[in-house]
């Protein structure tokens, strides 16, 4: 027997071409025109040398830092706890409608963020379709902190539920008859086979989910407003700084929400692709 040759988790190895070369060359022009802006932020801040000695600077720093880690980690439970349920739900049953199903979950991807601003206000403002309900039990929604949470569940949903989903549908369903032959119920086969299985799927959709909710603007400022300690994230002190033509201040808080994006994306390499060899 000829001893198997240990797996290979990377591209094959090949010698370079013409053709090669030629991709190669386009690679790193767009390599170097993705990473340009990225550079060019950090250049600039360092070079306008923000001080956080400033009341105003540091004030603007913590109050919205504070409310962007508080309302997408909220946001984040939130989808967890909803969109687990779905996930296996669309990996396991074939429902009516199935596709359907499948766009409305996808649709908050491609919606331009005014139009998802406008549509939670359609939904849950004074005077959208559950404004009355809402009123007469004393909630008021719009221009809220939970305004700002509902956006992020609404944006960030749909890439933690297409990620659960595809890592619960890699699971060998003989797994799951096994352990119900071995007398265990679904909750506890779910619960000690499946979601140990599907950990870095979960995971890692999650922490996209997170990423997603964190860097939130469009449906945001719509739907909640600007209101600084209440509604105001990182991404929407950065647009106040900007247009009050406080520049510093606005690199200083794009490079704290880049480094937080930098980070959160080194997780999500860390716990590679769903069901990649380790």
């Amino acid at each position: 027997m000829t001893e198997s040759s240990p797996h290979r988790t990377g591209p094959p190895s090949r010698p370079l071409t013409g053709l090669g070369w030629g991709t190669v060359a386009i690679g790193l022009i767009a390599l170097v025109a993705l990473t340009l802006p990225t550079v060019a932020l950090l250049e600039r801040t360092l070079d306008a040398r923000p001080s956080l000695a400033d009341e105003r600077t540091r004030e603007t720093l913590v109050e919205a830092l504070r409310l962007s880690l508080v309302t997408s980690v909220v946001a984040l439970a939130v989808i967890v706890a909803f969109g687990t349920p779905v996930a296996w739900m669309l990996a396991r049953y074939r429902l009516p409608a199935h596709r359907l199903l499948d766009a409305l979950i996808d649709l908050p991807i491609i919606l331009p963020p005014a139009v998802a601003g406008i549509a939670l206000l359609a939904a849950f403002g004074r005077r959208g379709l559950l404004g009355d309900e809402l009123e007469a039990l004393g909630i008021t929604i719009g221009f809220s902190t939970a305004a700002v949470v509902i956006a992020q569940v609404f944006v960030g949903a749909p890439f933690y539920i297409r990620t659960a989903r595809t890592g619960f549908g890699r699971i060998d369903g003989g797994l799951e008859e096994a352990a119900a032959d071995l007398g265990a119920s679904p909750l506890r086969t779910f619960w000690r086979v499946v979601l140990p299985l599907t950990r870095s799927s979960l995971a890692a959709g999650a922490v996209l989910a997170w990423a997603r909710a964190l860097g939130e603007f469009g449906a945001t400022i719509m739907f909640a407003g600007n209101r600084p300690g209440v509604t105001q994230t990182m991404p929407l002190a950065i647009y106040e700084r900007f247009l009050a033509g406080d520049l510093p201040t606005a690199l200083l808080l794009s490079t704290v929400l880049l480094g937080s994006s930098a980070l959160l994306l080194v997780v999500v390499r860390m716990l590679g692709e769903p069901g990649a060899p380790r």
